[in-house]
């Protein structure tokens, strides 16, 4: 019962983008810290506050007409 123990590759779904994995990762290690820079920023703070205010009333909305 030894039997073929090649590793099955895990398909992963690329969202219909067609980007390859490996251009996806390298985005990413280019992007991410970036991102993290503007969140840790008082611009990036008080933009995050708004947005969740936002979302916090779009929320209250669809639930009072709910």
């Amino acid at each position: 019962m030894g039997g073929n123990h090649l590793a099955k590759k895990k398909a992963i779904n690329d969202y219909g983008t067609g980007i390859p994995q490996h251009e996806m990762e390298a985005l990413a290690r280019v992007l991410l810290p970036e991102i993290e820079k503007f969140y840790a920023s008082e611009k990036g703070q008080r933009q995050f506050a708004q947005w969740k205010e936002e979302q916090q009333l779009k929320q209250q909305g669809l639930s009072m007409t709910g």
